[in-house]
């Protein structure tokens, strides 16, 4: 594999987002993004700020309640210069999750994952007001192994990063200027306090090096059999749903 260079993969995506708008939208249609303050939303943001210019590209902040991090996202919005929303989803989360749990037990997924659906659901009634487009965050090594939400975080209208891993994201971020703490800030979970690798079991550098072919595994046998297991388990994810088909 050719080495990374991730001054020439910002520019192509610069690009891509641009031929995206001018097929699908009009000059006015502006690109709707969640800062989270992490990695994947500072870089997506600052390509579409330097397709689109930063008059066309909205941030959403959606903490649930207090977010102890929030400085970040903020940071974010600062340094790009664009027009921004905070919308607090915590009362949102508290009804639905009271009323859901008047009537059923609920399971620890329903917990983790409806917060981020009520989310892409913020996102979308945010592009639906100003006449946009919802960016999707995800990027290759989440989706590989479906550590995303369907319907939530892995969703959206365009996806400029799900094709680079989180190695080649940071790469991008550094090669775009962006401040330190942004690109390289620890990803947690935001719920039990562990980060994304506590959780994962393993670290992005061993599955990034898998995912691109570097290296096999071969000598840690059972964290290449945990890595295709979930990406077996969860490549759904990533596919249109199934349909019948009327022949």
């Amino acid at each position: 594999m050719k080495k990374f260079d991730a001054q020439s993969v910002a520019q192509r995506i610069i690009c891509w987002i641009q031929d995206y708008f001018r097929e699908n939208a009009t000059p006015e249609t502006k690109a709707v993004i969640g800062i989270s303050g992490g990695k994947d939303s500072s870089v997506a943001s600052a390509l579409c700020v330097k397709a689109l210019g930063k008059e066309r590209v909205i941030g959403v902040l959606m903490p649930q309640g207090e977010q102890s991090d929030i400085s970040y996202s903020r940071l974010l919005v600062d340094t790009l210069g664009i027009k921004s929303y905070t919308i607090n989803i915590g009362e949102t989360v508290k009804s639905f999750m009271g009323e859901l749990g008047s009537h059923l037990e609920l399971s620890n997924q329903a917990v983790i994952n409806t917060p981020a659906r009520i989310r892409m659901a913020t996102l979308y009634a945010v592009g639906a007001t100003v006449g946009g487009r919802v960016v999707n965050t995800c990027n290759l090594s989440e989706d590989w192994v479906g550590y995303s939400t369907k319907f939530g975080d892995s969703a959206g209208d365009f996806s400029p990063l799900s094709d680079l891993t989180v190695t080649e994201v940071i790469q991008v971020g550094d090669a775009l200027g962006l401040p330190y703490e942004l690109v390289h800030k620890v990803p947690i979970d935001g719920l039990c306090g562990k980060t994304d690798e506590e959780n994962l079991g393993f670290t992005y550098a061993e599955l990034d090096t898998y995912i691109r072919g570097i290296t096999d595994l071969s000598d840690k046998p059972e964290l290449k059999e945990k890595i295709d297991r979930m990406h077996r388990n969860n490549i759904h994810k990533l596919q249109l749903m199934p349909k019948f088909v009327l022949e």
